[in-house]
Order: C-alpha cells, then structure tokens, then sequence
C-alpha cells in the first residue's frame, strides 16, 4: 500500500507531455552538442595544420598573416559576437552566478556559439597559441542554455543544470573523456553541486560523448600510454620534483593571466583591434625564435614528445609566453591544449636531469602537474591526462602528483583561474554596464 503513491507518480511522469517535450529537447540538445564538439575538433585541427604547412612553405607569409589575423578577428568579436572573447569557461561560471536572465544572454547564445567556432578555427588559421576545448565548454554551455525558451520548465534551477549539462558535454565530447566531463563540471564550474543535477549531467555527457565517438571514431586524445612508474623512493622523489615544478610554474602562468586581464582590459575596450596586432607582431616574434613550434594548440608537438621525439629547451616557457600573448590579444581561444603541450615539454626536460626515469613517465607527470598548476581542479586533471592517454597504471602517481601541484599552485595564485577571470567578466556585466 505505502508503494502506490509512488507507482502512480512515476506512471504520471512517463505518461507527462511536458516531460516528455523536456526529455525530447534535452537529449536532442546533448546530441548536438556531441555533432558540433566533433566537426569543431575537425575543423580546429584542419586550421591548426594549414597555419603549420603555410609556415613550412612561406614563413614570411605566415608571420605577416599573425598580427592580421588577430586584428581581424578581435574587430569582428567586438563587432558582431561580443561575449565570445577568451576562453569562455570564465563566460560559463558566471553566467552560473547572474540571476538576470538577460545578462547570461549576453554571454549564452546561438549567436556566441557560432562566433565562438568560427572565430576559434580563425584564431588557429592565424597562428595563435589556443585551444578549442575551454571553447567547447562555452559552445555546450550556449546551445543548451539557448533551447530554454522550448522547454515547460524555466526556473533558475533548470537553467543551471542546463549550463552546467552544456558544460560537461562539451568537455567529454572535446576530449573523448566523459568522466573528465562530469568531475569537471562538478569541481570547476559549479563547486556548489547539487545533487539534483547529477542526472541531467551524465545523460548529457553520455548523449554527447557517443556522438562524437561516432563521427571522430574510437580514440585517445595522445595515443595509448604504457608508461610505468617504478617503486622505489627515487620515483616518488621524481613525483615531489614534477609536481612542485609544474604546479608552481602553472601558477605563475595563471597568475599572469588574471593579472594581465586585469590591467589589459581597459586598453582593450578602447583599442581592441591595436592591441591585438600588437599581441600578432609578439607572437610572430615568439614563433620566430621557435621555429614555428609554438603556434597552434601544441597538439602535434605533444604528441611527437609522447612518442619519444625531442624538443628545445626554450619551447615551454616560449609556449607559455605564447599561449599568454594570444590569451591577453583579446581573441576567442582557450589555454587547455597549449598547457598540456607545455607540461609535455616540462616532462621531456625533466628527463634530462632525472635519467632514472622512463621520459615517457615524466612527460604523463609534466603534464598533469603543469595542467593541474594553471586550473587547481586536480581531479579533473588527473582524470583527463589518464583518460586521454589510456594510462591507467599511473592513476595512483598522476593523482600524487596533481594534489601536491594544486596546493603549490595555490600559494603563488590563491584564487583558481576561471573563478577569477569569472569575477572579471562579472564585473563587466553588472547592470549598469552591459556588455551588450
């Protein structure tokens, strides 16, 4: 008898119309979103390749098309797709945070979507060091928060789990990580979870990721890894050395980041195309001196160093300085590939003092640690790298090594990037100065 109740309010849900409209727009929504993250994977890769074979055959041409390139794209941000602009997680967190509904349209539509894509795939054609996955995050996030008006539900609520949902897909579907999805959602983008969402989220991840499974096909983002950590105290001590090097360098480079923001912004609102020719003119020079290595996502060069190739010593911090520049020009483009590029490198040059280490070893740490100093979520990071790499024998060292990195990290850059580039972006669409 006490079990009718809730047998007959589970036959009114499977019999609802309204629930039904709900589960047929969201699950559509999440299938997009898998379709889109995976012809942006396609379409990024293919700019990234074009910018590569134009250095190749014409570096002039190519340096000349950076400061250009850039002065373009930041004119056509400011002009038609404003709120598309950097990363976009930091877009996503505080939209999260905003209770007026038109103030998150500002920084959530099809229209910034679109641009986002575009203007991302432009970015790389051009030479900027970015990635497209802090842009997936923001793409996911947009289309879901975008189909609101279709749905019976339209509480605050609804519209956080829906951001959150678009969030997660995007993360899964840019990497093939779906668990990476939901911790990522979880421990970065709403650190107040609610257990309502939980749901909604694995669906749109699960929706999402096979998705683009079925159109990019069966992959690990840097290959399988076979990579072995062996245990003695000389291997933990490697851990420590990784670990605190790459936390403190990535927390240096996110403190960078929320500092130049900071101070850049105004000259960027007022001479937004200037100071992108100006970031274009650094880059060419930064690329010069690396012979064209640090262009693009760094996606190449990590996994050539994951296959035992070789690097310059200077490419890290030179990546570093130039994922920064592209990051400060005011362009749409995240700093998730370039990071892990960068941390691969860190691992390959700590091969060179730690010969009793398998380098491929050091270069799984480098990345885990360096990935984990520039966002602190090292869930998250040590998720991804052992999901992107099919490394699963190293779980216990890459979670060793993000934990000690996160609290390095903390002490030179206590407040994590994407909250405070989030109060940043706050502060610009508070009511009496939309951004729209």
């Amino acid at each position: 008898m006490l079990k009718r109740p809730h047998l007959k309010r589970t036959r009114r849900q499977l019999l609802s119309l309204n629930k039904w409209k709900l589960r047929v727009v969201f699950w559509s929504c999440a299938i997009g979103i898998g379709a889109i993250a995976a012809l942006f994977a396609l379409g990024s890769g293919h700019a990234d390749g074009l910018y590569h074979k134009l250095h190749d055959h014409s570096p002039i041409l190519a340096y000349t098309l950076t400061p250009v390139g850039l002065a373009l794209i930041a004119w056509l941000t400011r002009r038609f797709f404003a709120g598309a602009e950097g990363s976009g997680i930091p877009q996503a967190i505080a939209a999260l945070s905003v209770k007026d509904r038109a103030l998150r349209a500002t920084v959530l539509s099809f229209r910034i979507a679109i641009g986002k894509i575009f203007l991302t795939c432009f970015g790389l054609l051009c030479g900027a060091s970015i990635g497209r996955e802090g842009p997936t995050v923001h793409v996911g996030a947009s289309i879901m928060y975008a189909v609101r008006h279709y749905l019976p539900m339209r509480s605050r609520d609804m519209h956080r789990a829906l951001i959150l949902a678009g969030g997660a897909a995007g993360i899964s579907a840019a990497f093939n990580t779906p668990l990476a999805g939901i911790l990522f959602a979880i421990e970065e983008m709403n650190r107040n979870f609610e257990e309502r969402s939980s749901g909604v989220l694995i669906i749109s991840v699960v929706l999402s990721g096979i998705t683009a499974l079925a159109i990019l096909g069966s992959y690990t983002y840097f290959g399988s890894s076979t990579a072995e950590l062996p245990g003695s105290i000389s291997a933990w001590l490697a851990i420590l050395f990784c670990a605190v090097s790459g936390g403190l360098l990535g927390g240096m480079f996110s403190q960078s980041l929320i500092y130049g923001t900071r101070s850049i912004a105004p000259l960027i609102a007022k001479h937004p195309v200037y100071i992108a020719f100006g970031c274009g003119l650094l880059l060419s020079l930064i690329g010069f001196l690396s012979s064209g290595h640090t262009y693009g996502t760094g996606y190449e060069e990590a996994q050539r160093l994951m296959a035992g190739g070789d690097t310059s010593p200077a490419y890290p911090l030179l990546k570093i300085l130039a994922t920064v520049v592209s990051y400060l020009s005011g362009i749409p483009g995240g700093i998730f590939a370039p990071s892990l590029s960068v941390g691969a490198g860190l691992g390959a040059e700590f091969g060179q003092i730690i010969t009793s280490i398998p380098i491929e070893t050091l270069i799984l740490l480098g990345m885990v640690s360096y990935f984990t100093g520039v966002v602190q979520t090292p869930i998250t990071a040590f998720v991804i790298v052992m999901e992107m790499t099919n490394s699963s024998t190293m779980m216990l060292p890459l979670m060793a090594a993000a934990l000690i990195a996160k609290s390095v990290s903390h002490l030179v850059c206590p407040r994590p990037i994407y909250q405070a580039l989030a109060d940043v972006y706050l502060g610009k669409t508070e009511p009496a100065k939309p951004s729209n």
